[in-house]
């Protein structure tokens, strides 16, 4: 097992990351929705999975353009996120694993790198224990597994929900892409009851887990660094890195821009290295 400890410098000059347009963008008809998703660049597939209540924008506008330079980078969106439509069931991880697997199948991609954030993360560790064969190598970033890898004030939390709390940015990007405000109703009502019914993953399952893994985690993340360093010890083929911050700053997504930390510069190169080790 490796642990890495990486102190960035947060006063870092400030480098532009120009915006990207697909190659392809579109639709597919998965179990029973259409899912939305991007392609860019060209290589080995790597697949990204965002967080609750965001689009690929929100959590991955930042980092697509670094990631496409050396990778075939296929961006999706969940059920009831972003431009992907709800189909009136819950959300759960295991089914956003699937419906994933699915579109992958529709896209004649038959194995890929993922790289989940935050609830994109569980979903990530879904579709490593689903589909085993599916998966070349994980990024796992601030990715939860148990409940006790979260303060237990978080759970307070999600009991008392509501969409007016919900981060302005989220709220807007839903409506760019989806003018729709029931619709962005309706994500945040999923997401919540999600982590309300969420269970711990267990450990006979985690450790079924054998492809390479990057564990990720901020210092000052939602997700406890020793929640990361637990996942870190049961998966056997793991790596972990902890970097200072907050949750989602390592990748820039949208909420933690204000922080002018700008660390993707530093943190993709790294993702990068781990992706193309052999």
């Amino acid at each position: 097992m490796k642990i890495m400890v990486i102190l960035v410098c947060l006063m870092a000059p400030i480098i532009s990351i120009r915006a990207q347009s697909p190659l392809k963008s579109g639709f597919a008809l998965v179990n029973g929705m259409n899912m939305y998703f991007q392609i860019y660049g060209k290589g080995k597939p790597l697949v990204l999975i965002h967080g609750g209540g965001s689009t690929i924008e929100t959590t991955f506008g930042r980092v697509i353009p670094l990631l496409a330079k050396h990778h075939q980078v296929i961006a999706v969106e969940l059920q009831a996120h972003g431009r992907t439509n709800d189909r009136g069931t819950a959300l759960s991880f295991e089914q956003d694993a699937d419906d994933v697997i699915a579109l992958l199948s529709h896209l004649k991609i038959d194995k890929a790198d993922f790289l989940g954030f935050s609830n994109g993360g569980t979903t990530t560790l879904q579709i490593a224990i689903r589909h085993p064969k599916m998966v070349n190598k994980l990024v796992l970033a601030s990715s939860l597994s148990k409940r006790n890898g979260v303060p237990a004030q978080f759970w307070d939390y999600m009991k008392q929900a509501a969409l007016a709390n919900m981060p302005q940015e989220l709220k807007d990007a839903y409506l760019k892409v989806t003018a729709d405000y029931a619709g962005l109703q309706i994500m945040h009502d999923r997401d919540a009851q999600r982590m309300l019914n969420f269970k711990d993953i267990p450990d006979v399952l985690m450790r079924s887990i054998k492809a390479p893994s990057l564990i990720i985690n901020g210092d000052k993340d939602v997700i406890l660094p020793e929640h990361a360093l637990e996942m870190h010890r049961m998966l056997s083929n793991s790596e972990l890195l902890i970097v200072p911050g907050v949750h989602g700053e390592y990748i820039e997504e949208v909420t933690t821009l204000k922080s002018n930390s700008y660390q993707a510069k530093f943190i993709i190169p790294l993702i990068e290295a781990f992706l193309d080790k052999l």
